[in-house]
């Protein structure tokens, strides 16, 4: 192991560029040189890199995005675009390859494994925080706050107003970030795709919720819960209150990286390095507990997480 490669594929996550730099300090501290993909797999495909050493990556750790860019790919779907990654790898004279991204990008890094050889390890980033097998991913930390940060302001205009406020966050098939927000800001109910709802007992509760002196609700959904404009529209029409919407989208995704995330972010990304040093083909970091472990790679993108469905009963307990 002489040369390693990193790429950050998928959607951003706001700790990327800490990982970029804990992976690039990491493999120089260790004798090895590094090679940046810019633009994601698109970019592996057109060849497109750039050596990366320690003063590269100097002043990131607190920025959000990733330094080295990144794209989605739909020709990493295809042999043909495989090829052309293994192809780029080798020119490169790469010996292991760290990609940083969700289960989509993970998907690719397999694919790549099983072509080329060439070891990879995947460090797990997506504000969806929904790859299995780690109990977190860096940056889900960053999302919640800074969803918390705004929702906390929506909260007091809707009290003022005498409101309702549908919140809408990212989460096209998993409600991970949706329950942790509207867990942690105490919202009356919480719309996830994992969970059926339907507007009919959300309007009773809202009105039982008014009889027992309540002026104002906040719901938190994912954007995969269903139509929000809809959602709204129904509400108005049910229930006579004045209810407004609100979505967050990227922003969620973009900010300072908090202090659990960079942390996180600087472990995941020296282990990742560690495990290609010590011969690992397949596999992406992770936590459980407080211990950081490697989980195979498939597993990380095969398996469905499961959401934690007491924490959304604790949530419906609390709202009352």
């Amino acid at each position: 192991m002489e040369k390693i490669g990193v790429v950050t594929a998928g959607g951003d996550a706001p700790w990327m560029n800490a990982a970029i730099r804990s992976i690039v300090r990491t493999a120089i501290f260790n004798g090895l040189k590094v090679v940046g993909v810019e633009r994601g797999y698109a970019g592996l495909i057109e060849g497109k890199t750039r050596p990366l050493d320690a003063r590269s990556v100097s002043g990131i750790i607190n920025r959000g995005g990733t330094v080295l860019k990144t794209a989605r790919c739909k020709e990493i779907k295809t042999e043909e675009g495989i090829r052309k990654a293994v192809e780029t790898l080798k020119a490169n004279k790469i010996d292991g390859l760290i990609v940083i991204g969700g289960d989509g990008s993970f998907r690719g890094a397999s694919e790549i494994y099983k072509v080329s050889g060439i070891p990879v390890i995947g460090v797990p980033a997506t504000i969806d925080n929904d790859v299995a097998g780690t109990d977190t991913t860096i940056g889900f930390d960053t999302a919640v706050n800074t969803a918390l940060f705004t929702i906390d302001r929506i909260r007091d205009t809707a009290t003022s107003h005498e409101r309702v406020f549908v919140v809408e966050v990212m989460g096209r098939k998993r409600g991970f970030l949706a329950l942790a927000v509207g867990f942690a800001e105490g919202a009356e109910f919480i719309l996830i795709p994992e969970i059926k709802f339907d507007t009919e007992t959300i309007c009773r509760k809202l009105k039982q919720g008014r009889r027992k002196g309540k002026t104002s609700e906040i719901i938190v959904m994912a954007e995969g819960a269903g139509d929000s404009s809809q959602i709204v529209r129904e509400i108005k029409e049910k229930t006579g209150y004045d209810v407004r919407l609100t979505v967050l989208g990227h922003a969620l995704r973009g900010g300072p990286p908090t202090a659990q995330s960079r942390i996180l972010a600087n472990k995941f990304g020296a282990y990742a390095v560690k495990l290609l040093l010590k011969g690992a083909k397949r596999r992406i970091t992770g936590i459980k507990g407080e211990k950081i472990v490697s989980i195979d790679l498939e597993y990380s993108w095969q398996q469905k997480k499961e959401i934690n469905e007491k924490v959304y009963h604790l949530s419906e307990i609390l709202s009352l």
